[in-house]
């Protein structure tokens, strides 16, 4: 089981035409959380209280990013990226959730698409990265219908103004992440700990991007949409009956309690049932016409990746009734993640055959080291490095093997707020002195930048 950890991408196996770019969220690098009319936020709140976020830290002011917009959007270009992965924060545009909007936010967005736009670099904004207006969460929050609602005005909204310019949209990042996350282990913000809850968001979330789709195909003729999701392929600890079964629950939970409605197959029924009271159906959540709002067809499907799932059955252990598994002889990253290259092409392998999307892009895909700048400026971080070279790898292995990749994005362009590990694990191929805001490009920058030079001249490695 241990996954191959040499391979290198050939710049050549790659068209012309492919996307490559670096993502961020607005909550994790832009700072500026009190100013310009932005309202407060879930994550505002959760950091506020104690103990929810490692050291008490906050996204305050974390790349102060708003601040220093035309300086990042020049290293941005210095990548050599034609594509550039942001979000909108909903409480810089509206900050009561529903009504008003401030022409401050607005404004701001605005500049960052001409700036990109100015600089060769599309633009690829995602509606919402978790950073709910507070305003909503007292009002119900995600497990509430009315906030898909409020969504659907809030996307209107931001296609309106952006639409004449931008081409390519995605909804919802990782509605698996809010919804359980958020409202079943309690981990991310709002920090609630109800499984029937968390479903019921889950419900409502892709329902928000069903609306989602709906704004995006009004306000931008031609532009194409989507949804990301964060998807790891399921694999048994072992060949025993009982371990492929909990393999397949936690593909259920995980994967088709998502995929299936998004490309029109409604929820998985083994799942609906194994959630009994708790899943949406059984609250009554699912109304006429939801599911045909949610497999709205879309131009292409976002996945964020970063590993894969190893469990064995372990009947009474949470809800599935299984383990998470180590793997001998295996990498992990500082997040105790796997290094598993070879399920990424697994799993767009499967994505194509099982739900054939019109296009797939690897929407983040990276790892957490621990790494400093050293005396001569440098930031080595060999690991990330491979870590990189594997998975970009392993999307040529994809796109050769039949599955429609469009596109990669490396998660992140710079170290940031790390959601409730605050600042503790860096994710960025820039390094962000987080005292002084100084930015440095760290070796896997480095690589990432001339094997862009390769790849967009169509040379071999």
């Amino acid at each position: 089981m241990t996954q191959p950890n040499t391979k290198q991408p050939n710049p050549a196996n790659f068209p012309p035409r492919f996307t490559w770019g670096v993502a961020t969220s607005s909550y994790q690098i832009e700072g500026a959380a009190h100013e310009d009319g932005r309202s407060q936020s879930i994550w505002d709140t959760f950091c506020a209280t104690p103990g929810k976020v490692l050291n008490g830290e906050n996204g305050d002011v974390a790349c102060d990013h708003y601040h220093r917009l035309d300086s990042d959007l020049d290293l941005i270009r210095g990548l050599g990226v034609n594509a550039y992965r942001f979000s909108v924060a909903w409480p810089r545009i509206v900050p009561d959730g529903r009504g008003a909007t401030n022409r401050a936010g607005l404004d701001f967005y605005s500049r960052l698409v001409d700036g990109l736009l100015a600089r060769g670099i599309t633009p690829w904004p995602t509606l919402y990265h978790w950073d709910l207006p507070q305003v909503l969460q007292d009002r119900g929050g995600w497990p509430a219908r009315d906030t898909a609602l409020a969504f659907g005005d809030y996307a209107e909204v931001v296609t309106a103004e952006l639409g004449d310019r931008v081409k390519h949209w995605i909804t919802i990042n990782e509605p698996w992440c809010a919804a359980f996350l958020g409202y079943g282990n309690g981990i991310h913000a709002p920090g609630h700990t109800d499984l029937a809850e968390s479903f019921a968001a889950s419900h409502h979330l892709l329902l928000a991007h069903g609306l989602g789709v709906q704004a995006v195909r009004a306000n931008a003729p031609g532009a194409q949409v989507g949804i990301t999701l964060n998807l790891a392929g399921a694999y048994p600890a072992t060949d025993s009956e009982a371990d492929k079964a909990a393999a397949h629950r936690q593909d259920g939970f995980a994967n088709r309690w998502y995929l299936d409605p998004v490309f029109g197959r409604g929820y998985p029924q083994d799942f609906v049932e194994l959630l009994g009271a708790a899943s949406p159906q059984a609250q009554g959540l699912v109304l006429p016409g939801d599911l045909e709002t949610i497999a709205a067809p879309t131009d292409f499907l976002g996945v964020n990746m970063y590993s894969r799932s190893v469990v064995e059955d372990a009947p009474g252990e949470g809800f599935l009734g299984l383990r998470q598994v180590h793997v001998a002889g295996s990498e992990y990253t500082g997040f105790d993640w796997e290094v598993a290259p070879q399920s990424l092409t697994d799993l767009m392998l499967r994505l194509q055959k099982d739900y054939n999307p019109a296009a797939l892009y690897i929407t983040e895909n990276g790892a957490t080291y621990p790494d400093s700048v050293e005396d001569d400026g440098t930031v080595h971080d060999g690991a990330r490095t491979r870590y990189f070279q594997q998975h970009i790898a392993a999307v040529g292995d994809a796109l050769a093997g039949g599955a429609k990749m469009a596109g990669y994005f490396a998660w992140s362009l710079m170290d940031n707020f790390e959601w409730a590990e605050g600042y503790d694990k860096r994710f960025g191929i820039v390094h962000v002195d987080f005292e002084t805001q100084a930015r440095t490009l760290k070796q896997s920058g480095q690589w990432y930048r001339d094997f862009l030079v390769r790849a967009q001249e169509g040379q071999p490695a």
